[in-house]
C-alpha cells in the first residue's frame, strides 16, 4: 500500500494479500502468547476469581457443573487473556495495513489515538478487577438469603467478569470517543460542554446499569467516567484549535 497522496492504485488482490499476511501474524502472536500462558491457566483463573473468593462465606467454595468446566473453563479465559495480551501488537499491524492509506494530518492523529485506546482499555479494565469486583461481589454475598449457600460455577463466573472487563474497558474510551467526533466534524465542544449536565446524569445512569444497586459502587464508575468525559474535552479542543489553525504552505 502507498500513502493516500500519492497513491496510484493497486491490483484489489495484492491488498487481500497483504490483509491475509497482516491477520496470520496477529493469530501467531495470540498463539504464541497463548502458549507462554497455557501453563499458568489454572493459576490465571485462581487469581480472576480472588474477588470472588475473598467475598465467599468462610468454607464456600466455587462449582463446576460441567463435565469438562475444569478444563474448559481455564482454557478459555487463557484464550481471551492472550488477546488481550497481544492487542498492541494486533493494533500495530492494523495500523500497518490502513496507515499507507492515510493523509499525514491523519497519521498524525491516529497514532496516539491508537496508543491511547489501548491504555484506557487496561485501565478500565483494571480499574473492574481491583476496584468494582471487590465491593460488587461483597455485595452480592451479603445480600443472599438465609439458607442459600453461595456457590458459584465457574464457567458462569468467568462469562460474567469477561462481559464486565468489556463494559469498563470500553466505557474507559470515552475520551477517544469525544476526540473521534470532534475531529470528524460530527459535533464541537461547544455543544459537548453546553450537554455536560447532561453526560454527568448519563454517567450515573451508565453506572447504575453495570454495577450493583448501591450508591458506592455506581459512584466508582460513573465520577471515572465523568472525569474521562472532562479529559476528553480538553483533548478535543487542542485538536478543534490545531484544525482551526491556518496551514502554511
Amino acid at each position: 500500500m502507498t500513502d493516500a497522496s500519492t497513491d496510484t492504485g493497486q491490483p484489489l488482490i495484492a491488498h487481500l494479500l497483504e490483509l491475509r499476511n497482516r491477520l496470520l501474524k496477529a493469530m501467531v502472536a495470540i498463539f504464541i502468547v497463548f502458549l507462554c500462558l497455557f501453563y499458568f491457566s489454572r493459576e490465571l483463573y485462581t487469581l480472576v476469581a480472588k474477588p470472588l473468593m475473598d467475598a465467599m462465606p468462610e468454607g464456600t467454595n466455587m462449582i463446576a457443573t460441567g463435565v469438562a468446566s475444569p478444563f474448559l473453563a481455564p482454557f478459555k479465559l487463557t484464550l481471551y487473556l492472550s488477546v488481550f495480551a497481544a492487542m498492541p501488537f494486533i493494533l500495530h499491524q492494523a495500523w500497518a495495513f490502513v496507515a499507507p492509506g492515510l493523509y499525514k494530518h491523519e497519521k498524525k492523529l491516529a497514532v496516539p489515538l491508537l496508543a491511547s485506546s489501548v491504555l484506557l482499555f487496561y485501565a478500565g479494565a483494571a480499574f473492574a478487577y481491583f476496584v468494582v469486583f471487590p465491593l460488587m461481589f461483597q455485595f452480592f454475598t451479603a445480600i443472599a438469603p438465609e439458607g442459600v449457600a453461595v456457590t458459584t460455577d465457574i464457567s458462569s463466573y468467568l462469562d460474567f467478569v469477561l462481559a464486565l472487563f468489556l463494559a469498563f474497558g470500553l466505557a474507559f474510551e470515552l475520551p477517544i470517543a469525544i476526540v473521534l467526533l470532534v475531529s470528524t466534524g460530527a459535533v464541537t465542544v461547544k455543544k459537548l460542554s453546553s450537554a455536560r449536565a447532561y453526560v454527568v446524569v448519563g454517567c450515573f445512569v451508565v453506572g447504575m446499569l453495570l454495577t450493583p444497586p448501591d450508591v458506592v459502587s455506581q459512584t466508582l464508575l460513573a465520577v471515572p467516567m465523568w472525569f474521562l468525559f472532562e479529559m476528553g474535552l480538553l483533548a478535543a479542543r487542542l485538536v478543534e484549535k490545531k484544525a482551526d489553525q491556518p496551514k502554511v504552505n
